[in-house]
């Protein structure tokens, strides 16, 4: 079998061959290109250790010398080069105790997570291939190198990666190893919630999310990872509007987004909050969510924070489930309702919402009168931005320093109280937006405040 090779990783290795070591492509670059997909970066192993390969390239970084890695740079292009090596016992089903360099290949490969993973290739040699994974490529299978049971004991992060690249690839994942990841679910409590918040990311931007959520559930690794999504499974109340299963209806709308990850993560928690909003209506007969909006932003920062989520991804996964829910479908919002709803989200951040909104009503039996009111918003939203009309605190046509200087004004809150009431005057009426018009609206303000 012949594999293109880019000239970069072919320098790199006929370096090593040219200087009597070993080495090859390796793992999911390999993968990728038997799938005809193209990588996005290409490991290499070799024999060599890594101050061999420190002496052989001119531009090396020492990623990770004690794991044996050296990233090689050739033109400016970063190449992770990594000696074999099997591992000691692993440590908290994290990492291993130590780890040993070795000359034969087989031996690293046999310690990797998956055979479509086990895959090493060179022009030389060929393509290696110990494992089958050229077969479960082809079947469309995920199997754990040798015992599966083993390989998730090692590493717990290995039962996500399962789940993710049976997304991602659209494989399914063998019995064995689903078998494995029920049996060893509890011990992804032993993985940072970084790398699962890395994993659930790649499961949400992949073309099967809701593929993965589902497994997630079965495999119980969602009642550890995202116990209050989990806790929506089966959840289908009598409402006035639906009776959806609401686990169901988040995979759903999930799947009715594009994809984009906070999109993708906020259609994953917008109704995170309908279990502590639930309440009986007519007698019990019917139940709502009243404010389970708000409720499941504030619920939604708690996660997110839980998931080493950065500040700004929190706030505006935030806003969006604050702000999803579309009500009164033949009431239309006035100007200056819309603005007020582009100030919370920010001009950056609106058109997610309507994309959300749009993938949530999309998921009801009758969407078209909702699907109306979000479309008659959004041109609101380009006509105002089109206008340039004022929309926060800098956009008026007066400063801070302008009412100091005039109005003997001192800096502090009194002077935030009075321009968020000219913002709130202006964007109602923008034909206000003049500083002597301005000024005279803030003596009147605060003559009121003095009475």
């Amino acid at each position: 079998m012949n594999i293109n090779t880019p000239k970069e990783v072919k320098l790199i290795i006929d370096t090593f061959y040219k200087n009597n070591f070993e080495a090859f492509m390796v793992g999911g670059c390999v993968r990728d290109i038997l799938l005809g997909n193209l990588p996005k970066d290409y490991d290499i192993t070799t024999s060599a250790k890594p101050e061999i390969t420190i002496s052989l390239f001119d531009k090396t970084i020492p990623t990770g010398l004690k794991h044996g890695t050296v990233t090689v740079l050739i033109n400016n292009e970063p190449y992770e080069v990594t000696t074999y090596r099997t591992e000691g016992k692993y440590i908290d089903n994290r990492r291993p105790s130590s780890v040993d360099f070795v000359t034969d290949i087989k031996e690293d490969l046999s310690r990797r997570d998956f055979t479509i993973n086990s895959l090493a290739y060179n022009q030389k040699v060929g393509l290696i291939d110990y494992f089958n994974g050229t077969d479960d490529i082809k079947n469309k299978i995920i199997r754990c190198v040798g015992n599966a049971d083993k390989r998730f004991k090692e590493d717990a992060l290995r039962m996500l990666r399962a789940v993710r690249f049976s997304c991602q690839l659209n494989f399914d994942i063998e019995e064995n190893t689903y078998t494995a990841i029920k049996n060893n679910y509890k011990l992804i409590k032993n993985i940072s919630s970084e790398r699962i918040r890395d994993e659930l990311c790649k499961i949400l931007i992949s073309e099967n999310p809701s593929k993965g959520l589902e497994i997630l559930r079965d495999t119980k690794l969602l009642e550890i990872i995202l116990p209050e999504i989990n806790a929506l499974y089966n959840f289908s109340p009598k409402c006035t509007n639906h009776n959806r299963n609401i686990f169901a209806h988040t995979l759903k709308v999930i799947d009715n987004t594009e994809n984009d990850l906070l999109l993708r993560l906020s259609a994953l928690f917008h109704d995170v909050g309908k279990l502590n909003t639930l309440t009986p209506l007519n007698n019990g007969t019917f139940y709502g969510f009243p404010g389970h909006c708000l409720e499941g932003s504030i619920m939604v920062k708690k996660i997110l924070s839980r998931l080493r989520f950065d500040n700004n991804t929190i706030k505006v996964i935030s806003k969006l489930i604050e702000h999803h829910l579309v009500l009164n479908a033949t009431t239309m919002p006035t100007k200056y309702e819309v603005k007020i709803l582009l100030n919370e989200m920010g001009v950056n951040n609106i058109n997610l919402l309507f994309s959300l909104q749009r993938a949530d009503i999309n998921s009801l039996d009758n969407p078209k009168v909702f699907l109306e009111k979000v479309k008659y918003t959004e041109n609101l939203v380009n006509e105002i931005i089109n206008n340039r009309e004022p929309l926060i605190i800098k956009d008026l046509n007066i400063s801070g320093g302008d009412l100091i200087s005039n109005l003997n004004l001192k800096p502090g809150k009194i002077l935030g109280d009075v321009l968020n009431h000219l913002l709130n005057i202006v964007l109602e009426k923008p034909d206000l937006n003049s500083k002597e018009t301005l000024l005279t609206l803030a003596k009147n303000f605060l003559n009121k405040e003095e009475e």
